[in-house]
């Protein structure tokens, strides 16, 4: 007879542990989890890009090597990304085809199968390249070890095409150049402005800007100097570049970013980092730091930290890459930015209403909205986790627009 009340008292105890796991996953007033854990460096000075390393003041780190990487799964073939429509393909005989009702292929939806032994750490700006369109994806999450299909939250990069170039998509990282992501204007419109529109725009402005930067100037006495070379050899007066899809002859970020002339600009912006690659890492190393604080022809405009030197030291060639690409925008100088400005950049208060989305016991994923910055922090919540794997601060203002959508 007292059966009743016990399961009553049950389904509210189970109620209350739910609310308290949960607490905190909707817009709230919240704080971040950088302020005054860190500590900048003297940078790494490449022409207009300074790059400040940056260690944990309790001189901790948490080793990730359990998680696999965008790059490294498509490479070895034990992660796939496909369109939509071909889901089917992917599903396991255990189960799973029911929760998929997709028509056909969309824009803003790839699926992704992690068929590998470790957990796949994905970051926000990240590109994917092949099937009907180039995407980067949107924001960071992780997926388990053999999980069921999930929904990739995508943006396009390519607008103009949808006709299919490979049945499945692969990475930067087999390009000629080497492998990169969209540069933090691009990158922002992903992770904030979450509008595909916004971030059409954002690739159009940084493909002129590409064509322009790497336009050979005007010659004396006003007529034009050498025309520019595209890899699909179109030309474009330098000078007269309006449209940098037509000087470039690609829609394509990532194609865009792998024309001969483009590509040799990035060189020349990471000349000072990426020839001696080694030699920075073992810096980075030695120093036991964890990310970098970047200054763009000296103003601070982000911040992207990670759970441990190795975790950086894996993405530090795709992060460079995309940082430079940041920097062909103007010749012009804007002074050269200090350890304190970068320390004050990562030290402002985040404070503000936060967003928060994931999947419980796996990762929680948060935007603190504070002002003029951003700050977004992944945890993992997978067994024996429990830190936070990578942390992004950006700067607003600076990066091509300040107001928010």
């Amino acid at each position: 007879m007292r059966k009743a009340p016990i399961v009553r008292l049950v389904a509210v105890l189970m109620t209350l542990t739910v609310a308290v796991l949960l607490s905190g996953w909707g817009d709230q007033v919240a704080a971040g989890s950088i302020d005054g854990a860190y500590r900048v460096l003297k940078p790494i000075q490449s022409g207009d890009l300074a790059l400040f390393p940056i260690v944990r003041v309790d001189g901790k780190a948490t080793p990730a090597d359990q998680f696999l990487t965008l790059d490294e799964g498509l490479k070895s073939g034990e992660v796939e990304v496909t369109e939509a429509g071909k889901v089917r393909g992917l599903v396991r005989p255990r189960g799973g085809a029911a929760q998929w009702r997709y028509t056909g292929d969309r824009v803003n939806t790839l699926v992704l199968v992690n068929n590998s032994k470790r957990p796949l750490l994905l970051l926000a700006g990240e590109i994917v390249t092949g099937g009907k369109q180039d995407r980067v994806i949107a924001k960071d999450r992780i997926v388990p070890a053999g999980a069921d299909p999930i929904d990739l939250s995508v943006f396009c990069i390519e607008h103009g095409r949808w006709t299919e170039s490979s049945a499945k998509f692969g990475t930067t990282a087999r390009s000629p150049v080497g492998s990169f992501m969209v540069q933090p204007t691009v990158r922002q419109q992903a992770m904030v402005a979450k509008d595909q529109q916004k971030v059409w725009n954002s690739v159009n402005g940084a493909i002129s800007t590409m064509a322009t930067a790497t336009a050979a100037p005007s010659a004396p006495g006003g007529s034009s100097g050498p025309i520019v070379e595209s890899l699909h050899g179109r030309t474009a007066t330098p000078g007269t570049v309006v449209d940098g899809s037509a000087a470039l002859g690609t829609t394509s970020y990532a194609k865009a970013m792998q024309t001969q002339v483009v590509s040799a600009k990035v060189d020349e912006e990471t000349s000072g980092v990426l020839k001696s690659r080694e030699q920075a890492l073992a810096t980075l190393r030695q120093e036991h730091a964890v990310g970098v604080v970047v200054a763009v022809r000296g103003e601070v405009i982000w911040a992207d930290i990670f759970s441990d030197t190795e975790l950086l030291a894996q993405y530090w060639i795709k992060l460079v890459r995309s940082y430079a690409a940041e920097g062909l925008g103007s010749s012009a100088s804007h002074g050269t930015a200090s350890v304190a400005d970068a320390q004050r950049f990562l030290d402002a208060p985040s404070h503000g209403t936060e967003d928060s989305e994931g999947e419980v016991g796996i990762y929680r994923y948060r935007e603190v909205k504070s002002g003029e910055t951003d700050l977004f922090t992944l945890q993992s919540l997978l067994p024996g986790t429990g830190y936070d794997v990578h942390v992004s601060k950006l700067k607003l203002k600076g990066l091509g627009w300040s107001t928010r959508p």
